[in-house]
């Protein structure tokens, strides 16, 4: 047996916090090397913090990193731990998203990126150099390039997130050449389905290549991005490891990597493509580490977990579906990423316009379940007393608003323990109605009745903003995907906030969200709202299916023409097969109303506060959905 200890940490960085991001990977670091952790892994960029973005053309900043690296591996000079660590490294004209592997005192090299995306949210190939076979440049005396790395235990190879995602990454070449454990540094941001679509990703490269792969996540909230952290020890194809997410911390796994070896020599395939390669092709260098490793002689062989045998690996009863694995995983990442802006920057507090309806009230239960991650040692009536001084909800009434979300909004506000202000408007609608008489003159246009609404939607926003500036306090907005999309929001108004908590969210998924949120924790505010008609009381009996078209409708339509990029004339004939009980000509009407409000208001969206980045879509001009805000839209058909 050749057994390894294998620890992944996940690590919350914060862009530019360079010192405290090292202090943070030193403390887990110690705690790994007490557990006699054969090899490290650390995240991604976790020593600058990720995204950067175009942060990494400060020549200070990147150097930084390379003083903090040092820190990080004089610190850790007495540890016999390997550790494989995340930071930009620059050569020349050229910048680098580099995994480092630090040993012993020691900065043994430097392994680039090679696959850098630009697709989604991702803007790497305008700062950084690519990798490639065969790369090998010095790096003020460390060697930067394509390497693996030999211990007392085995051959390792570092690559870095994306490297992994291609079945054509360098990973095939470095196992070729005699890689047996590959370690993937990732800042892999949350999204819809992710942590499934890794597992089986990883559990196919490691099968592909006959390697064990261990790969750590970044964890955190940096601008519009969650880092849903965990990470995945994968042996030839056999999980070993899945560590946990949404939080910081670190887990391992004792891997035998004689049996890694094993599974090369019965694999006759992989021998095949092997002899293959070594006719066309260099193996790839290596560095030799000197000196031991951590002791392994404690170490375990690795069993199968209690209740199971080797021929029976799973006895784990799913207790909950797919669905709700999902909603329940939307929570989570909608809390960490408001948890951590708002302590990232150091509000003092989180106010939020509570309307009584579904978008404010997620919102509102997102936000309080943000501020209990941000104040994780306190619960039971210490956190409730916690948030009643940090967590405040305003209730501003017009003459349309109703007595049944008045209700539901003060109860959800009890039963959290937030704040609750009842501010009504309507003496200042009637005023500014007054004001905006005047200013279009006597005999002129009388304010039109979406005028009538934006007004009351936009005093709520004004009225917000001087609280928060008062109060140094994080103002939330509170706006879905879906109503965004088709423009049914106020510039000024309810598009109002410093962060954007739900945007990202199609309605459809903000009721399902509730309704887990309702059995999951019972509150009565939660089914007191829901039982309400969905419309902003913007006006007398205003319902927003009404003047949209129905939610499941317009979500579809917002999928199927912003995601999938059909045509108006495609999502019309698409929608039939979705909705067989509809009638086709309503359902072709909702997609031309769709695409046409859609277009009318980019100009709207573009202006909407910084969002949280849950699905592949995202109406973020700077993000996933780049689109121009002057167009026409001739091609359409």
């Amino acid at each position: 047996m050749r057994l390894v200890k294998i620890g992944i940490a996940s690590v919350d960085a914060t862009v530019g916090a360079v010192r405290s991001n090292v202090d943070r990977c030193l403390r887990v670091a110690r705690a790994m090397a007490d557990a006699d952790v054969t090899l490290a892994v650390f995240p991604e960029q976790v020593i600058g913090g990720y995204a950067s973005e175009d942060l990494v053309q400060w020549r200070g900043f990147v150097e930084s990193q390379r003083r903090e690296l040092d820190r990080f591996a004089t610190e850790t000079r007495a540890s016999r731990t390997a550790y494989a660590i995340g930071l930009t490294v620059g050569v020349g004209g050229d910048l680098f998203n580099a995994a480092a592997l630090v040993h012993g005192g020691k900065v043994l090299g430097f392994v680039p990126k090679e696959k850098l995306p630009t697709y989604n949210i991702f803007y790497e190939a305008r700062v950084f150099s690519r990798g490639a076979p065969g790369l090998r440049l010095d790096a003020d005396g460390v060697p930067l390039g394509d390497l693996l790395f030999s211990f007392d235990f085995g051959t390792v190879a570092l690559e870095v997130c994306e490297d992994v995602w291609s079945p054509d990454g360098p990973m095939r070449r470095r196992c070729y050449s005699g890689a047996e454990l590959v370690a993937n540094l990732s800042a892999s941001p949350f999204r819809a389905g992710v942590a499934s679509t890794r597992r089986e990703m990883l559990a196919t490269r490691a099968s592909d290549n006959q390697a064990t792969i261990a790969y750590a996540n970044l964890v955190g909230g940096n601008d519009g991005l969650v880092f849903d952290g965990g990470g995945f020890v994968n042996q030839n194809g056999r999980p070993m490891l899945e560590a946990a997410r949404f939080r910081e911390g670190w887990e391992s796994a004792v891997v035998d990597l004689d049996r890694t070896t094993r599974c090369r020599r019965e694999a006759s395939t992989w021998r095949t493509d092997l002899d293959d390669y070594r006719r066309q092709h260099r193996d790839v260098p290596v560095v030799r580490a000197e000196g031991p490793t951590a002791s392994r002689e404690g170490l375990a062989y690795p069993a199968p977990p209690p209740g199971t045998t080797f021929f029976l690996p799973s006895a784990a009863v799913a207790t909950r579906s797919p669905r709700d694995e999902l909603l329940d995983d939307f929570f989570e990442a909608l809390a960490l990423g408001v948890a951590d802006y708002y302590r990232k920057i150091g509000f003092r507090g989180i106010g939020i316009a509570l309307s009584g309806g579904r978008d404010s009230l997620l919102s509102l239960l997102v936000a309080w379940r943000a501020l209990g991650v941000v104040h994780s040692p306190l619960e039971g009536e210490a956190l409730r007393a916690k948030l009643g001084g940090t967590l405040s909800t305003f209730y501003m009434p017009s003459r349309f608003s109703s007595d049944a979300t008045h209700a539901a909004a003060a109860r959800i506000a009890e039963e959290l323990g937030a704040a609750f202000t009842v501010v009504p408007i309507d003496d200042a609608f009637g005023r500014e109605l007054d004001a905006t008489r005047a200013m279009l003159g006597e005999g002129g246009p009388a304010p039109t009745p979406i005028t009538q609404q934006n007004v009351q939607a936009r005093l709520r926003g004004t009225r917000m903003w001087n609280w928060a500036n008062t109060t140094g306090a994080l103002f939330l907005q509170t706006g879905n995907m879906s109503e965004k999309a088709a423009g049914y929001t106020t510039v000024g108004g309810d598009l109002e906030g410093a962060f954007s908590v739900i945007a990202n969210l199609p309605k459809t998924v903000v009721i399902a969200l509730l309704d887990r949120l309702l059995l999951r924790f019972g509150f009565d505010g939660i089914r007191m709202t829901l039982a309400t008609t969905a419309g902003p009381e913007l006006a007398a009996s205003q319902a927003g299916e009404d003047e949209l078209m129905p939610f499941e409708i317009l979500d579809a339509c917002l999928y199927l023409y912003a995601a999938e990029k059909l045509a108006t004339d495609e999502v019309a004939a698409a929608l039939p097969s979705l909705f067989p009980a509809r009638d086709p000509a309503m359902l072709r009407a909702c997609a031309e109303k769709f695409t046409r409000l859609f277009t009318q208001s980019i100009f709207k969206w573009v202006q909407a506060p910084l969002a949280i980045h849950v699905g592949s879509l995202d109406l973020d001009r700077e993000r996933a959905l780049q689109l121009p805000v002057v167009q026409r839209t001739e091609w359409k058909g």
